[in-house]
């Protein structure tokens, strides 16, 4: 396709950008090619209005566009974040609070390991001998701190 051909059909060329950046968001998981949709859709209604526009122009118009759109639905998705039914769903640590826990390695001076699971964490708390149960109450830097039961 030549730059002429490419000038004359602009229009239609950022169109299609645009569908295959929508089906792409469709097939990708996330919500970021959409926005880079909506910036090709917005060039492709300018060349339309202003069928001389330059490609460098159009290429700027993309870059400006996509920027303003990615902008636009990050502020949005701050103010309207996405409900879901399970908010901690890859939080691993935070879904261990509450969890009753055995002491694998005994709590000397606040710090120690607790068996979650098939796993060992490490974790302060006060002191605890081998073997005694814990419940956990929070999770600060990948420590589960626990109390006892």
């Amino acid at each position: 396709m030549t730059i002429t051909a490419l000038t004359a059909n602009a229009p239609v060329f950022w169109l299609l950008v645009a569908v295959m950046l929508a089906a792409a968001e469709l097939a990708v998981p996330g919500v970021f090619l959409g926005f880079l949709g909506v910036a090709a859709a917005i060039v492709s209604a300018a060349t339309y209005v202003l069928p001389d526009l330059p490609i460098a122009a159009q290429l700027g118009a993309f870059a400006m566009w996509s920027v303003v759109a990615v902008l636009i639905g990050r502020r949005w998705y701050i103010d309207y974040p996405v409900e879901t039914s399970d908010p901690l769903l890859n939080d691993r640590a935070a879904r261990l609070v509450g969890e009753t826990v055995t002491v694998a390695d005994p709590i000397v001076a606040g710090r120690g390991r607790v068996r979650v699971g098939d796993g060992e964490w490490p974790a302060s708390g006060p002191d605890a001998p081998a073997g005694a149960r814990m419940r956990i109450i929070s999770v600060a830097s990948g420590v589960l701190v626990v109390e006892p039961v």
